[in-house]
């Protein structure tokens, strides 16, 4: 066993057929942590098999700014009303920004 997503999971579900693969990009990337740099190579990977540039970037913007980590970090300084206005926030202007990717791309 490689893991815990099948193989071809991306590539089926987050491919420019499907319209809620911006949104499912970003509810995927959410349990995940990874800085910005340590994300790119798996976004090159992503575009090479074909996913589209607006849902990878979706999925990169929500890995660094929407992880689970980076609201436990952000519990120290904020309740949790502003923290979910935040991530809500962040998460509309990231799909809204992956769907404008993909129709202009």
């Amino acid at each position: 066993m490689h893991g815990f997503v099948p193989e071809g999971f991306f590539e089926q579900y987050m491919s420019k057929d499907n319209w809620f693969a911006v949104p499912l990009s970003v509810l995927l990337a959410v349990p995940m942590y990874a800085n910005a740099a340590g994300i790119v190579p798996v976004i090159e990977v992503f575009v090479a098999k074909g996913i589209p540039i607006g849902t990878a970037i979706a999925f990169m913007m929500a890995v660094v700014g929407l992880s689970l980590p980076e609201a436990t970090l952000l519990k120290k300084v904020m309740t949790w009303r502003l923290i979910g206005i935040f991530f809500g926030t962040v998460t509309f202007f990231i799909i809204l920004s992956g769907y404008l990717f993909n129709w202009i791309l």
